[in-house]
């Protein structure tokens, strides 16, 4: 007699917080389990030309859950691909997951095991499952299409529950109050529905796995992190804003702790319990530091003596960190630092219709072109500067963790201006410019590791990853960013709140696991 296993995943639930908010007497269901069961942290890694190196990107560590393989035999870096023929890069929401063609999922256990499995994030249908699979119904960005197997399942599904509310709609606006009232409410409903679904199918017959996850907590974590924890700089002013309300994030994984205890009722009383999180979140770094100001340095590196974003004086107390965006939009409010020595030209910059600020500057695109035919990754800063990409001899490629930068190499880029031969000098040069960016605010260094990913210049493997150099960032949060080679940045409006780290956990019980 087969024991069925129960696998719960809190999507990007950070170990140290739910550690502290258990001890504090909250998370009642979850402590039970860890209680009565096994805990521990997890540390993702992952190998770059054979060295191995803290990892936190979403997308390609749910693949090496699903696949127990890491990205160097997958081949899958990243959601974002960039084509050096065209210098345009690709992330489509829906289909830039991995494809399974070449791993299957570990739940693929053939006829001897009855499987479901609902909402598995950066997952796919495989014909290997004997059982039932639902993709897309909800989460934060699954980058997967709204599926299932059988193909009539999903659309029964939202039939009998409605559609998620939260799905590809939550984008972390902190500062709008209309957002922030949606979005809690909006997750709310999302996990108490997510709970139904998953007592239906946990009642439907005796699984061997039933695995799921709960997308809710990644969305919190990214949209409300700065209202609920003081490692971000913005709390001091946004905490205020919860009143008696209390605070918001704690709400939300109450909830899903509510809905765990909900599903584990329904599930068989032998069963083994596991609750797991692939990675963590707290104070977002990489928003501003690789999707932004790397974009921007690698600019000035670039082209010595000019500047895209407004430069400001390396050794004056930077201002107070921007509380009250005037703009609609976070890419809105990057533009509006754009260049610009005339005073009153930068004024209009600031406070005109975005209808007057439709052409590019410096060489840049504008983002509100790009947002309004809804161009892939329009609304990130780094696509910004795509039309310089083949001038320059390195960029930043749009990322959404560690900073990626992409060498314009000759012989592999379309218009490649750097040598073979300079690759190695030109590597050296970029790591030695990046090692010295240091926090505006604070003096602190800014980066943990810069990493080479190819062994030589023109290594063409194609599982190897698209940037040639990562950026590790350190884990300080900042808006105002000093280089002693180019000047300083910011401050710039933060982006999400909350942003990933490296760490995960798991907890198990059940049947012979003991404390």
């Amino acid at each position: 007699m087969k024991t069925p296993v129960i696998a719960i995943g809190l999507d990007a639930a950070d170990p140290l917080l739910l550690e502290k908010w258990m001890s504090q007497g909250h998370l009642k269901t979850l402590n039970k389990i860890r209680q009565q069961g096994i805990y521990g942290r997890l540390n993702n890694t992952v190998n770059y030309n054979n060295k191995t190196v803290e990892f936190s990107s979403t997308e390609p560590l749910w693949v090496m859950f699903s696949t127990g393989c890491l990205p160097d035999k997958t081949g899958f870096w990243d959601t974002i691909k960039f084509d050096p023929e065209t210098y345009k890069v690709v992330c489509d929401k829906i289909y830039s997951g991995y494809d399974y063609k070449e791993y299957n999922p570990f739940y693929a256990l053939g006829n001897d095991y009855r499987v479901a499995a609902f909402d598995v994030p950066v997952s796919g249908l495989s014909d290997q499952i004997n059982g039932l699979q639902i993709l897309g119904w909800g989460g934060h960005y699954p980058f997967v299409p709204s599926h299932s197997q059988p193909p009539e399942l999903l659309p029964n599904i939202i039939a009998q529950y409605g559609k998620n509310p939260v799905l590809h709609k939550d984008n972390g606006r902190w500062w709008d109050p209309v957002y922030f009232k949606w979005i809690q409410q909006a997750l709310k409903t999302s996990i108490s529905t997510r709970s139904e679904i998953c007592r239906d199918l946990l009642q439907r017959e005796p699984w061997d796995l039933f695995v799921t996850a709960f997308g809710e907590t990644h969305s919190a974590g990214h949209d409300l992190w700065d209202r609920s924890q003081p490692d971000h700089q913005l709390y001091p002013y946004q905490s205020k804003k919860n009143g008696k309300a209390g605070d918001p994030m704690l709400k939300i994984f109450e909830a899903v702790d509510d809905a765990i205890a909900k599903i584990i009722a329904a599930a068989p009383k032998d069963a083994y319990i596991l609750c797991f999180a692939v990675h963590g979140m707290a104070a977002n770094v990489t928003d501003l530091m690789s999707m932004m100001f790397l974009p921007e340095l690698l600019y000035r590196y670039n082209f010595p003596g000019k500047y895209a974003i407004t430069p400001s004086k390396i050794g004056v107390t930077p201002p107070a960190p921007i509380t009250r965006p005037i703009r609609n939009s976070w890419p809105g409010e990057v533009w509006r630092k754009i260049y610009e020595p005339n005073p009153i030209k930068q004024l209009f910059n600031t406070w005109t219709h975005k209808a007057f600020l439709q052409s590019g500057q410096h060489g840049l695109l504008s983002p509100y072109p790009l947002m309004k035919h809804k161009v892939q990754l329009g609304w990130m800063p780094a696509t910004l500067y795509t039309p310089l990409w083949p001038k320059m001899k390195a960029f930043a490629l749009p990322a959404f963790a560690d900073g990626h930068i992409r060498i314009n190499l000759k012989g592999r880029e379309r218009d490649g201006i750097v040598d073979p031969s300079e690759y190695d000098a030109l590597c050296d040069n970029l790591t030695d410019f990046l090692y010295r960016l240091t926090d505006g605010r604070t003096g602190e260094p800014l980066v943990k590791q810069v990493v080479r990913t190819h062994n030589v210049a023109t290594d063409d493997n194609p599982k190897l990853p698209d940037a040639d150099l990562v950026v590790v960032w350190h884990e300080c949060p900042t808006d105002v960013v000093d280089s002693p080679d180019v000047g300083r940045i910011g401050p710039i409006t933060y982006n999400r709140p909350g942003g990933h780290r490296a760490r995960g956990f798991l907890m198990a019980s059940g049947p012979g696991i003991t404390p």
